[in-house]
Protein backbone atom coordinates (compact mmCIF):
# COMPACT_ATOMS: atom_id res chain seq x y z
CA UNK A 1 0.00 0.00 0.00
CA UNK A 2 1.41 3.74 -1.15
CA UNK A 3 2.76 5.67 2.09
CA UNK A 4 0.22 8.57 3.73
CA UNK A 5 1.09 11.39 4.50
CA UNK A 6 0.13 15.44 4.92
CA UNK A 7 3.91 16.37 4.84
CA UNK A 8 5.23 18.67 1.96
CA UNK A 9 8.58 16.84 0.23
CA UNK A 10 11.95 18.25 0.16
CA UNK A 11 11.15 19.92 -3.17
CA UNK A 12 7.64 20.96 -2.56
CA UNK A 13 9.42 22.71 0.79
CA UNK A 14 12.13 24.35 -1.11
CA UNK A 15 9.85 25.76 -3.32
CA UNK A 16 7.39 26.87 -0.75
CA UNK A 17 10.13 28.25 1.15
CA UNK A 18 11.36 30.38 -1.90
CA UNK A 19 7.80 32.20 -2.87
CA UNK A 20 7.74 32.88 0.69
CA UNK A 21 10.80 34.87 0.55
CA UNK A 22 9.95 36.67 -2.73
CA UNK A 23 6.36 37.22 -1.15
CA UNK A 24 8.13 39.08 2.25
CA UNK A 25 10.96 40.67 0.46
CA UNK A 26 8.94 41.80 -2.69
CA UNK A 27 5.50 41.69 -2.52
CA UNK A 28 4.66 42.93 0.88
CA UNK A 29 6.52 46.13 1.20
CA UNK A 30 4.85 47.19 -2.04
CA UNK A 31 1.44 46.00 -1.45
CA UNK A 32 0.16 49.47 0.19
CA UNK A 33 1.72 51.53 -2.61
CA UNK A 34 0.04 49.79 -5.37
CA UNK A 35 -3.11 49.00 -3.34
CA UNK A 36 -3.36 52.63 -3.36
CA UNK A 37 -2.68 53.53 -6.84
CA UNK A 38 -5.26 50.94 -8.27
CA UNK A 39 -2.93 50.22 -11.14
CA UNK A 40 -1.33 46.93 -12.45
CA UNK A 41 2.34 46.62 -10.53
CA UNK A 42 4.33 45.93 -13.89
CA UNK A 43 7.75 46.51 -11.92
CA UNK A 44 6.80 43.78 -9.38
CA UNK A 45 5.46 41.52 -12.47
CA UNK A 46 8.56 41.58 -13.57
CA UNK A 47 10.34 41.27 -10.64
CA UNK A 48 8.39 37.70 -10.41
CA UNK A 49 9.46 37.02 -14.27
CA UNK A 50 13.15 37.74 -13.53
CA UNK A 51 13.58 35.11 -10.31
CA UNK A 52 10.80 32.69 -12.91
CA UNK A 53 8.14 32.98 -10.91
CA UNK A 54 5.60 34.33 -13.40
CA UNK A 55 7.16 31.81 -16.52
CA UNK A 56 5.34 28.72 -18.26
CA UNK A 57 7.63 26.69 -16.95
CA UNK A 58 7.06 27.20 -13.12
CA UNK A 59 3.37 27.42 -13.66
CA UNK A 60 3.17 24.13 -15.63
CA UNK A 61 6.01 22.40 -12.93
CA UNK A 62 3.47 23.37 -10.19
CA UNK A 63 0.52 22.70 -12.44
CA UNK A 64 1.85 19.07 -12.91
CA UNK A 65 3.02 18.21 -9.30
CA UNK A 66 2.23 14.39 -8.98
CA UNK A 67 0.57 15.39 -5.20
CA UNK A 68 -1.40 18.24 -6.53
CA UNK A 69 -0.37 20.29 -3.81
CA UNK A 70 2.19 22.59 -6.25
CA UNK A 71 -0.20 25.42 -7.05
CA UNK A 72 -2.79 25.68 -3.80
CA UNK A 73 0.88 25.94 -2.20
CA UNK A 74 2.20 28.65 -4.47
CA UNK A 75 -1.47 30.66 -4.39
CA UNK A 76 -1.12 30.52 -0.47
CA UNK A 77 2.14 31.88 -0.31
CA UNK A 78 2.11 34.64 -2.95
CA UNK A 79 -1.44 35.88 -1.71
CA UNK A 80 0.33 35.21 1.89
CA UNK A 81 2.14 38.40 0.70
CA UNK A 82 -0.75 40.55 -1.10
CA UNK A 83 -4.02 39.52 -2.70
CA UNK A 84 -3.66 42.29 -5.17
CA UNK A 85 -0.24 42.02 -6.56
CA UNK A 86 -0.56 38.59 -6.24
CA UNK A 87 -3.70 38.30 -8.46
CA UNK A 88 -2.14 40.24 -10.93
CA UNK A 89 0.83 37.56 -11.18
CA UNK A 90 -1.29 34.88 -11.13
CA UNK A 91 -4.32 36.23 -13.21
CA UNK A 92 -2.78 34.91 -16.01
CA UNK A 93 -3.45 31.44 -14.96
CA UNK A 94 -6.48 31.06 -15.30
CA UNK A 95 -6.42 31.65 -19.11
CA UNK A 96 -3.83 29.28 -19.21
CA UNK A 97 -6.10 26.40 -17.21
CA UNK A 98 -8.88 27.32 -20.14
CA UNK A 99 -7.10 26.10 -23.06
CA UNK A 100 -5.31 23.52 -21.13
CA UNK A 101 -8.55 21.97 -20.01
CA UNK A 102 -10.12 23.05 -23.29
CA UNK A 103 -7.40 23.16 -26.11
CA UNK A 104 -5.31 20.75 -28.39
CA UNK A 105 -1.47 20.11 -27.97
CA UNK A 106 -0.44 22.37 -30.73
CA UNK A 107 -2.84 25.21 -28.81
CA UNK A 108 -1.88 25.09 -26.02
CA UNK A 109 2.42 25.09 -27.30
CA UNK A 110 1.00 28.48 -29.20
CA UNK A 111 -0.65 30.39 -27.29
CA UNK A 112 0.76 30.01 -23.38
CA UNK A 113 3.62 31.18 -24.27
CA UNK A 114 2.31 34.24 -25.51
CA UNK A 115 0.40 34.86 -22.51
CA UNK A 116 3.52 35.01 -20.70
CA UNK A 117 5.77 37.08 -22.69
CA UNK A 118 9.71 36.91 -21.12
CA UNK A 119 11.70 38.83 -18.54
CA UNK A 120 12.17 41.43 -20.83
CA UNK A 121 8.60 41.91 -22.03
CA UNK A 122 5.93 41.12 -19.48
CA UNK A 123 2.80 39.82 -20.88
CA UNK A 124 -0.59 39.25 -19.41
CA UNK A 125 -3.99 37.38 -20.05
CA UNK A 126 -7.54 37.00 -19.60
CA UNK A 127 -9.70 34.41 -19.30
CA UNK A 128 -13.46 36.79 -20.61
CA UNK A 129 -16.63 34.74 -19.07
CA UNK A 130 -19.32 36.78 -17.05
CA UNK A 131 -21.43 39.68 -18.59
CA UNK A 132 -23.10 42.57 -17.31
CA UNK A 133 -26.52 40.16 -17.35
CA UNK A 134 -24.88 36.71 -17.38
CA UNK A 135 -22.15 36.29 -14.01
CA UNK A 136 -23.42 32.98 -11.99
CA UNK A 137 -26.42 32.58 -15.06
CA UNK A 138 -23.83 31.29 -17.45
CA UNK A 139 -26.92 29.94 -19.38
CA UNK A 140 -27.76 33.75 -20.33
CA UNK A 141 -24.57 34.37 -21.86
CA UNK A 142 -25.33 36.77 -24.68
CA UNK A 143 -21.97 36.97 -26.52
CA UNK A 144 -22.24 34.99 -30.32
CA UNK A 145 -19.80 33.05 -31.89
CA UNK A 146 -21.08 32.59 -35.50
CA UNK A 147 -18.89 30.69 -38.12
CA UNK A 148 -17.99 31.91 -41.62
CA UNK A 149 -17.82 28.52 -43.33
CA UNK A 150 -16.39 30.82 -46.96
CA UNK A 151 -13.51 32.07 -44.89
CA UNK A 152 -13.18 29.54 -42.22
CA UNK A 153 -13.14 32.36 -39.24
CA UNK A 154 -15.48 32.93 -36.46
CA UNK A 155 -16.94 36.41 -35.95
CA UNK A 156 -17.69 37.13 -32.39
CA UNK A 157 -20.03 39.62 -30.68
CA UNK A 158 -20.70 40.63 -27.19
CA UNK A 159 -19.76 42.67 -23.97
CA UNK A 160 -17.58 40.85 -21.02
CA UNK A 161 -17.20 41.98 -17.68
CA UNK A 162 -15.30 41.52 -14.55
CA UNK A 163 -12.26 40.47 -16.77
CA UNK A 164 -8.84 40.39 -14.90
CA UNK A 165 -6.42 41.53 -17.32
CA UNK A 166 -9.55 42.32 -19.55
CA UNK A 167 -8.07 44.80 -22.49
CA UNK A 168 -4.27 45.26 -21.38
CA UNK A 169 -4.06 41.20 -21.84
CA UNK A 170 -1.63 40.19 -24.79
CA UNK A 171 -4.02 36.74 -25.39
CA UNK A 172 -7.82 37.02 -24.35
CA UNK A 173 -9.69 33.18 -24.03
CA UNK A 174 -13.25 34.45 -24.43
CA UNK A 175 -16.44 32.39 -23.85
CA UNK A 176 -18.93 32.62 -26.38
CA UNK A 177 -22.59 31.06 -27.00
CA UNK A 178 -22.30 29.05 -30.59
CA UNK A 179 -25.60 27.37 -30.24
CA UNK A 180 -27.71 29.49 -28.08
CA UNK A 181 -30.64 27.18 -28.17
CA UNK A 182 -28.11 24.61 -25.91
CA UNK A 183 -27.86 27.33 -23.13
CA UNK A 184 -24.02 26.90 -21.50
CA UNK A 185 -24.18 23.30 -23.51
CA UNK A 186 -23.67 25.76 -26.52
CA UNK A 187 -20.83 27.17 -25.04
CA UNK A 188 -17.20 27.52 -26.36
CA UNK A 189 -14.06 28.75 -26.13
CA UNK A 190 -11.86 31.10 -28.36
CA UNK A 191 -8.33 32.71 -28.50
CA UNK A 192 -8.37 36.50 -29.04
CA UNK A 193 -4.76 37.02 -30.93
CA UNK A 194 -2.67 39.97 -30.28
CA UNK A 195 -3.44 43.41 -31.43
CA UNK A 196 -7.11 41.77 -33.00
CA UNK A 197 -9.42 44.84 -34.57
CA UNK A 198 -12.70 44.79 -32.98
CA UNK A 199 -11.65 43.73 -29.56
CA UNK A 200 -11.26 46.92 -26.40
CA UNK A 201 -11.28 47.35 -23.39
CA UNK A 202 -14.51 48.84 -21.93
CA UNK A 203 -15.18 50.29 -18.05
CA UNK A 204 -12.01 49.95 -15.36
CA UNK A 205 -13.70 49.00 -12.19
CA UNK A 206 -12.37 50.83 -9.38
CA UNK A 207 -12.96 48.14 -6.47
CA UNK A 208 -13.19 47.53 -3.31
CA UNK A 209 -10.08 45.78 -2.68
CA UNK A 210 -7.52 43.38 -4.67
CA UNK A 211 -6.93 46.93 -6.15
CA UNK A 212 -3.20 46.44 -7.43
CA UNK A 213 -5.21 43.98 -10.18
CA UNK A 214 -6.89 45.41 -12.96
CA UNK A 215 -10.53 44.21 -13.38
CA UNK A 216 -12.24 45.86 -16.28
CA UNK A 217 -14.98 44.93 -19.25
CA UNK A 218 -14.10 43.63 -22.64
CA UNK A 219 -16.09 44.77 -25.59
CA UNK A 220 -15.90 42.20 -28.57
CA UNK A 221 -17.17 44.42 -31.80
CA UNK A 222 -17.22 41.79 -35.11
CA UNK A 223 -14.07 40.60 -33.96
CA UNK A 224 -12.85 37.75 -36.29
CA UNK A 225 -10.25 35.10 -35.64
CA UNK A 226 -9.25 32.01 -37.17
CA UNK A 227 -11.31 28.72 -37.16
CA UNK A 228 -8.09 27.31 -35.68
CA UNK A 229 -8.57 29.55 -32.71
CA UNK A 230 -11.57 27.62 -31.89
CA UNK A 231 -10.14 25.60 -28.66
CA UNK A 232 -10.53 22.18 -29.58
CA UNK A 233 -11.31 22.23 -32.50
CA UNK A 234 -14.50 22.41 -34.95
CA UNK A 235 -14.69 18.93 -35.41
CA UNK A 236 -14.81 18.35 -31.04
CA UNK A 237 -17.18 21.24 -30.96
CA UNK A 238 -19.76 19.36 -33.41
CA UNK A 239 -19.62 16.20 -31.63
CA UNK A 240 -20.09 17.91 -28.50
CA UNK A 241 -23.26 19.82 -29.42
CA UNK A 242 -24.32 16.77 -31.23
CA UNK A 243 -24.34 14.85 -27.77
CA UNK A 244 -25.86 17.99 -26.29
CA UNK A 245 -28.74 18.32 -28.78
CA UNK A 246 -29.41 14.27 -28.64
CA UNK A 247 -29.50 14.70 -24.62
CA UNK A 248 -31.88 17.78 -24.48
CA UNK A 249 -34.09 15.62 -26.87
CA UNK A 250 -34.18 12.78 -24.20
CA UNK A 251 -34.89 15.04 -21.22
CA UNK A 252 -31.68 16.60 -21.00
CA UNK A 253 -27.85 15.19 -18.89
CA UNK A 254 -25.52 16.66 -16.98
CA UNK A 255 -23.15 18.08 -20.20
CA UNK A 256 -20.16 20.26 -18.54
CA UNK A 257 -19.21 23.40 -20.50
CA UNK A 258 -16.02 24.96 -21.45
CA UNK A 259 -16.45 27.95 -19.06
CA UNK A 260 -17.42 25.38 -16.45
CA UNK A 261 -14.27 22.95 -16.98
CA UNK A 262 -12.23 26.00 -16.73
CA UNK A 263 -14.14 27.09 -13.45
CA UNK A 264 -13.77 23.12 -11.57
CA UNK A 265 -10.25 22.96 -12.30
CA UNK A 266 -9.50 26.79 -10.78
CA UNK A 267 -11.53 26.50 -7.57
CA UNK A 268 -9.03 25.16 -5.20
CA UNK A 269 -6.89 27.29 -6.52
CA UNK A 270 -8.90 30.22 -5.28
CA UNK A 271 -9.43 28.23 -2.06
CA UNK A 272 -5.39 28.36 -1.42
CA UNK A 273 -5.67 32.33 -2.54
CA UNK A 274 -8.41 32.74 0.61
CA UNK A 275 -6.18 30.59 2.76
CA UNK A 276 -2.86 32.80 2.32
CA UNK A 277 -4.77 36.29 2.61
CA UNK A 278 -6.81 34.53 5.85
CA UNK A 279 -3.10 33.23 7.65
CA UNK A 280 -1.81 36.30 6.72
CA UNK A 281 -4.12 38.67 8.51
CA UNK A 282 -4.08 35.94 11.46
CA UNK A 283 -0.58 36.27 12.16
CA UNK A 284 -0.55 40.24 12.37
CA UNK A 285 -3.25 39.23 14.79
CA UNK A 286 -1.11 37.06 16.95
CA UNK A 287 1.32 38.71 16.86
CA UNK A 288 -0.42 42.37 17.61
CA UNK A 289 -1.91 40.48 21.04
CA UNK A 290 1.40 39.39 21.88
CA UNK A 291 2.79 42.55 22.63
CA UNK A 292 -0.22 44.55 22.75
CA UNK A 293 -0.52 45.50 26.69
CA UNK A 294 -3.94 46.13 28.30
CA UNK A 295 -4.36 46.86 31.66
CA UNK A 296 -0.86 45.65 32.57
CA UNK A 297 -0.41 42.38 30.44
CA UNK A 298 -0.20 41.31 26.98
CA UNK A 299 -4.47 41.10 25.58
CA UNK A 300 -3.60 37.54 24.55
CA UNK A 301 -4.07 37.09 28.17
CA UNK A 302 -7.78 37.40 28.19
CA UNK A 303 -9.88 34.58 27.10
CA UNK A 304 -12.25 36.34 24.64
CA UNK A 305 -9.07 37.33 22.44
CA UNK A 306 -7.29 33.81 23.04
CA UNK A 307 -10.34 31.69 22.07
CA UNK A 308 -10.68 34.43 18.81
CA UNK A 309 -7.35 33.27 17.98
CA UNK A 310 -8.01 29.26 18.40
CA UNK A 311 -11.20 29.45 16.01
CA UNK A 312 -8.87 31.63 13.35
CA UNK A 313 -5.81 28.74 13.35
CA UNK A 314 -8.52 26.21 13.53
CA UNK A 315 -10.68 27.55 10.93
CA UNK A 316 -7.55 28.40 8.59
CA UNK A 317 -5.82 24.77 8.84
CA UNK A 318 -9.41 23.34 8.16
CA UNK A 319 -9.73 25.22 5.11
CA UNK A 320 -6.78 23.97 3.92
CA UNK A 321 -6.76 20.54 4.15
CA UNK A 322 -10.37 20.72 2.08
CA UNK A 323 -7.67 22.85 -0.88
CA UNK A 324 -5.14 19.82 -0.17
CA UNK A 325 -7.90 16.83 -0.68
CA UNK A 326 -9.33 18.85 -3.56
CA UNK A 327 -6.22 19.56 -5.59
CA UNK A 328 -4.87 15.78 -4.72
CA UNK A 329 -8.61 14.53 -6.06
CA UNK A 330 -8.23 16.48 -9.25
CA UNK A 331 -4.39 15.49 -9.93
CA UNK A 332 -5.02 12.00 -9.40
CA UNK A 333 -8.43 12.19 -11.56
CA UNK A 334 -11.09 11.23 -8.43
CA UNK A 335 -14.22 12.46 -9.03
CA UNK A 336 -15.92 15.15 -7.32
CA UNK A 337 -18.67 13.17 -5.97
CA UNK A 338 -19.68 15.31 -3.70
CA UNK A 339 -18.59 18.57 -5.11
CA UNK A 340 -15.07 18.92 -3.06
CA UNK A 341 -13.62 21.21 -5.22
CA UNK A 342 -16.86 23.69 -4.53
CA UNK A 343 -16.46 22.95 -1.08
CA UNK A 344 -13.06 23.87 -0.46
CA UNK A 345 -13.56 27.10 -2.48
CA UNK A 346 -16.77 27.98 -0.20
CA UNK A 347 -15.12 26.70 3.64
CA UNK A 348 -11.96 29.34 2.42
CA UNK A 349 -13.26 32.22 1.06
CA UNK A 350 -15.93 32.28 3.89
CA UNK A 351 -12.68 31.54 6.14
CA UNK A 352 -11.17 34.32 4.63
CA UNK A 353 -13.78 36.95 5.48
CA UNK A 354 -14.56 35.77 8.77
CA UNK A 355 -10.50 35.61 10.00
CA UNK A 356 -10.09 39.03 8.75
CA UNK A 357 -12.50 40.35 10.23
CA UNK A 358 -11.62 38.90 13.34
CA UNK A 359 -8.23 39.99 13.25
CA UNK A 360 -9.12 43.99 12.71
CA UNK A 361 -11.59 43.75 15.84
CA UNK A 362 -8.65 42.06 17.99
CA UNK A 363 -6.32 44.79 16.64
CA UNK A 364 -9.25 47.39 17.50
CA UNK A 365 -8.89 50.86 16.00
CA UNK A 366 -5.83 50.39 15.20
CA UNK A 367 -6.90 47.21 12.70
CA UNK A 368 -9.43 49.88 11.32
CA UNK A 369 -6.55 52.50 10.01
CA UNK A 370 -4.19 51.89 6.83
CA UNK A 371 -1.14 51.95 9.26
CA UNK A 372 -1.91 48.18 9.77
CA UNK A 373 -2.29 45.92 6.91
CA UNK A 374 -5.71 43.94 8.30
CA UNK A 375 -8.21 46.45 6.99
CA UNK A 376 -6.70 46.10 3.26
CA UNK A 377 -6.94 42.31 3.76
CA UNK A 378 -10.50 42.44 4.83
CA UNK A 379 -11.25 44.32 1.77
CA UNK A 380 -9.43 41.90 -0.33
CA UNK A 381 -11.30 38.96 1.63
CA UNK A 382 -14.34 40.01 0.49
CA UNK A 383 -14.05 39.23 -3.43
CA UNK A 384 -13.26 35.39 -2.51
CA UNK A 385 -16.94 34.43 -2.04
CA UNK A 386 -17.69 37.02 -5.60
CA UNK A 387 -15.43 35.48 -8.20
CA UNK A 388 -15.57 32.10 -9.86
CA UNK A 389 -18.81 31.46 -8.78
CA UNK A 390 -20.24 32.98 -5.19
CA UNK A 391 -21.34 31.45 -1.70
CA UNK A 392 -24.47 30.22 -3.03
CA UNK A 393 -23.63 29.18 -6.16
CA UNK A 394 -20.94 26.63 -4.02
CA UNK A 395 -23.87 25.28 -2.19
CA UNK A 396 -26.30 25.29 -4.99
CA UNK A 397 -23.54 23.36 -6.92
CA UNK A 398 -22.69 20.91 -4.01
CA UNK A 399 -26.35 20.58 -2.88
CA UNK A 400 -27.11 19.23 -6.10
CA UNK A 401 -24.43 16.93 -6.45
CA UNK A 402 -25.31 15.21 -3.22
CA UNK A 403 -28.44 15.06 -4.39
CA UNK A 404 -27.97 14.18 -7.50
CA UNK A 405 -29.73 16.77 -9.55
CA UNK A 406 -28.84 18.24 -12.80
CA UNK A 407 -26.60 21.61 -12.60
CA UNK A 408 -27.11 23.82 -15.63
Amino acid sequence: MAEFTMELNDEQKEVRDWLHGFAADVIRPAAAEWDEREETPWPIIQEAAKVGIYSLDFYAQQYFDPTGLGIPMAMEELFWGDAGIALSIVGTGLAAVGVLANGTEEQIGTWIPQMYGDANDVKVAAFCSSEPDAGSDVASMRTRAVYDEAKDEWVINGTKTWATNGGIANVHVVVASVDPELGSKGHASFIIPPNTPGLAQGQKFKKHGIRASHTAEVILDNVRVPGSCLLGGKEKLDERLARAREKAKKGGERVKNAAMATFEASRPAVGAMAVGTARAAYEVALDYARTREQFGRPIIDNQGVAFQLADMRTQIDAARLLVWRASWMAINGKPFTAAEGSMSKLFASETAKKVTAQAIQILGGNGYTREYPVERMHRDAAIYTIFEGTSEIQRLVISRTISGMPIR
